[in-house]
C-alpha cells in the first residue's frame, strides 16, 4: 500500500516547532544573530548588548552619533531585520 500524503521534512520541522513554541525563540535568535549581517561589521562593533522582549529589538551602543543615525532609518532597520529572517519578529527598535 503506498502513501500519497508525502510532506517535505522542513514543513513537519517547523509544524511541530510551531506546536510547542519553539519558531518565535529561534526567531528570535536568528535576528540577533543577523545584527552584524545587516548593518556590518563597523556598527556591530559599536554595539554591547542585543535583547529582544515583547517584539522590541533594544540595541545598547557605545557612540551617541550613531545612535542618533540609526534613530532616523529605525523603520527601515525593522523591515530589512524582520525581512533577512523571514518572519515579522520585531515591531520597533530602541537604542541605549
Amino acid at each position: 500500500m503506498r502513501r500519497n500524503q508525502a510532506e517535505l521534512i522542513g514543513d513537519m520541522i517547523r509544524k511541530v516547532m510551531r506546536e510547542q513554541g519553539l519558531e518565535s525563540p529561534l526567531n528570535e535568535y536568528k535576528l540577533i544573530q543577523a545584527w552584524r549581517d545587516v548593518l556590518g561589521n563597523a556598527i556591530a562593533s559599536y554595539t554591547t548588548n542585543l535583547y529582544i522582549k515583547n517584539q522590541i529589538l533594544h540595541v545598547h551602543l557605545t557612540s551617541p552619533a550613531l545612535r542618533q543615525e540609526l534613530m532616523m532609518g529605525r523603520e527601515r532597520l525593522v523591515k530589512n531585520l524582520n525581512q533577512y529572517v523571514g518572519a515579522e519578529v520585531i515591531v520597533n527598535i530602541i537604542f541605549h
